[in-house]
């Protein structure tokens, strides 16, 4: 028998015991052993009934993703699951830890489950771009009914086991010595004389005759472009209107569809794009990690406030500095605010409420860092005041604590040079709202240490975080491709596009709004004065000025004040097309000489999109990211980029480089601009007919 699975007779009932940690994955080794282990089960006379149990932590947690892709290898999980369901004998499924994918879709070829209070069951291939391969989509809407297999097949989160037993995929709920307690349940049925109990016969009854067209529109604006949960209701439709054999030859044929689209290809790239992230090449993984037990946080405005939640919620207690008293009540009052607002949706308890709010202290005074072990600037940007900051720091912070600047732009060796201690000072870039956006753009300067490295992406996962480590330059990553996205939009517009045209044709690439729309949530204003203030320094990369800039300087902000590239309504955030808008750009365009002509959509992407992929590709030429997978995770956890298309170097990987390199020349011959000056990377990468991600 595999060495992945055990077999053994425990007080007259066949144990089935799977051993492949970490997570005791489905792969052929575990298919193998639970074949044979059945088989031996079935001819073993002193068994009167079978338990499937998992070693370790956890009940099989799923498929083996890097079997993804390759060659089948037999037995197949739907086999080994068939001949589960097809057993003699009763088989019950003991669970622990967590029974995902394919792990619970075994349990569901079992005729009874039992499960610890602590342990969960999920079907989470959507968010791979998959559906459940194995019988899931077929078993599970016979078992719980359609509507809630959709509910979670579609979502893909897990279920705690009490939640699970309310539905019925859980049969008892059992104390923590599992194994004891399911042999003893095992041998419970077959004295009470309980039948085998085969989910294949039962019937998947909806439960409206119009519940499959109403759950697809309601997953119309959820899963926007989307691939995967569209599919996961063709194949739970299937469960309610064919046999169960003909189901489940649905349920292969929609899930090998998505295994071969591109969309599932982007998001197991992502799956693993975020795991490998947070190993920062160069920083061994033994690097020694500082204890973070307490954070200061400079500012207790919007970001401030925002990235204190952060620490609060994972447990770690902050003490939050503010120029003036005002300030301070101002910014202690909307973190609780947040907090009762959380609660009244039930997320957290008021107890929660309270925990938190008792981690967090406030002062006025810089010495009451004097404890601190990690300190987070997140002050107005400006270099200027940044030193004040820093210098104070550097006098008032104890020797080891590590001073951080939450700056989205600012040269992070220059800040560090404000200090005695340069090794200790990083960039921590959150994004707003910091209390709910993933990405955490860890900067490190020329002088950071390993060991601040290796504490800040460590903060950054204990934090819920998706922590990237970059390098200093203007705008880092994420906003450094974003800023000449935004300029790439303004002059689209200048030449004969409308706002409305641009923000449509990235929204229906899969982002989440239009530059132009997004513009208006941060407010116009906050770009206006970075621009003004680079020309005012006589910056030669400063953008001169334009139709954006004179909307800011009307007092049209955005969204705050109901005006700025579009409308607004009061409490409505729909943006509006605006004439007042149309007739500053039709004016700007005259006095600029422009005479405006019809702008393509495909010229919108290809500008908006092929300037970002130059842009990305020159910052791994310069080693500010690492690796094309860090550029991929900025963008999509920071920016939005449709996860479905994997995040910008990697779509551009699928577009093909050499397409990409040719139309970035073409716009250099035309219009000139260092941002369309192609990247030597790209160009290097286009010629050998590589991806990014095959350049190591």
């Amino acid at each position: 028998m595999s060495d992945a699975v055990s077999y053994e007779v425990k007080d007259g009932v066949g144990v089935i015991t799977v051993n492949n940690p970490p997570v005791n994955a489905l792969g052929q080794a575990v298919r193998q052993g639970l074949k044979e282990g059945l088989e031996k089960g079935l001819a073993d006379s002193s068994a009167e009934a079978l338990v499937v149990i998992g070693g370790g932590n956890t009940f099989p947690a799923g498929a083996d993703i890097r079997e993804f892709g390759k060659p089948p290898q037999e037995p197949s999980l739907p086999d080994v699951i068939d001949a589960y369901e097809n057993s003699d004998k009763i088989v019950v499924a003991a669970i622990h830890g967590t029974a995902l994918g394919g792990g619970l879709e075994v349990a569901l070829g079992c005729d009874y489950r039992v499960a610890v209070k602590s342990g969960a069951v999920g079907l989470p291939e959507v968010k791979l771009g998959l559906l459940p391969g194995a019988g899931g989509t077929q078993r599970l809407p016979r078992l719980v009914g359609p509507q809630a297999a959709l509910e979670m097949i579609t979502a893909g989160n897990p279920v705690k086991a009490p939640k699970a037993k309310e539905m019925g995929i859980i049969d008892a709920l059992v104390g923590d010595d599992l194994e004891s307690e399911a042999i003893a349940y095992a041998k419970k049925l077959v004295a009470d004389g309980a039948p085998r109990r085969r989910i294949c016969d039962m019937e998947a009854k909806p439960e409206s005759a119009s519940l499959f067209d109403d759950f697809e529109k309601g997953l119309q604006k959820k899963a926007r472009g989307f691939l995967a949960p569209f599919h996961c209701v063709k194949a739970v439709k299937a469960a309610a209107e064919l046999p169960f054999q003909d189901g489940l030859k649905r349920e292969r044929e929609l899930f090998q569809e998505l295994m071969e689209s591109p969309q599932s290809k982007a998001q197991r790239h992502v799956f693993f794009a975020e795991r490998e992230v947070t190993k920062v090449p160069g920083v061994s993984k033994d690097t020694p990690k500082r204890e973070i037990k307490k954070v200061g946080i400079v500012g207790a405005g919007t970001m401030g406030g925002g990235i204190a939640m952060n620490f609060l919620n994972a447990g770690i207690p902050v003490i939050i500095k503010e120029v003036k008293q005002e300030a301070l009540d101002k910014g202690l009052s909307v973190i609780r605010k947040n907090y009762e607002s959380t609660a009244k949706k039930g997320r957290i308890s008021m107890d929660d409420v309270e925990k938190r709010m008792g981690l967090l202290s406030s002062t006025l005074d810089y010495n009451d860092f004097k404890d601190v072990d990690l300190v987070i600037e997140a002050v107005f940007e400006s270099m200027n005041v940044k030193q004040d900051v820093f210098e104070t720091l550097d006098s008032v912070c104890k020797q080891g604590a590590v001073l951080a600047s939450n700056t989205s732009t600012l040269d992070i060796n220059k800040i560090a040079s404000f200090t005695s201690r340069p090794e200790d000072v990083c960039g921590m870039h959150f994004f707003s709202p910091a209390n709910v956006m993933k990405l955490l753009e860890n900067v490190r300067g020329e002088k950071t240490s390993d060991e601040v490295v290796a504490t800040i992406m460590d903060v950054g996962k204990k934090i819920g975080k998706v922590p990237v480590c970059v390098g200093v330059c203007d705008g880092f990553v994420g906003n450094r491709m974003l800023h000449k996205r935004q300029a790439e939009a303004v002059a689209l517009v200048e030449d004969g596009a409308s706002p409305e045209q641009v923000d449509k044709v990235l929204y229906d690439f899969g982002f989440p709004m239009g530059p132009f729309a997004m513009s208006d949530l941060a407010g116009l204003d906050i770009g206006y004065s970075i621009r003004l203030e680079r020309r005012k320094a006589g910056d030669p990369d400063a953008q001169e000025l334009s139709w954006l800039d004179k909307l800011a300087e009307q007092g049209r902000y955005g969204q705050k004040t109901q005006a700025g590239v579009y409308k607004y309504e009061e409490g409505d955030r729909t943006p509006k097309p605006d004439p007042v808008t149309a007739e500053i750009i039709d004016q700007h365009r005259k006095d600029k000489g422009i005479t405006p002509r019809q702008v393509t959509d495909q010229e919108v992407l290809e500008r908006c999109m092929y300037v970002m992929v130059n842009e990305g590709s020159k910052i791994l030429e310069e080693g500010i990211a690492a690796r094309a997978l860090d550029v991929d995770v900025v963008w999509i956890y920071g920016y939005g980029f449709p996860v479905y298309r994997g995040g910008t170097m990697f779509w551009a990987d699928q577009v093909g480089l050499k397409e990409i390199h040719d139309r970035v020349s073409q716009f250099y011959k035309e219009q000139g601009g260092e941002q369309w000056k192609p990247s030597p990377l790209l160009e290097q990468l286009a010629k050998e007919g590589k991806g990014f991600h095959d350049a190591k």
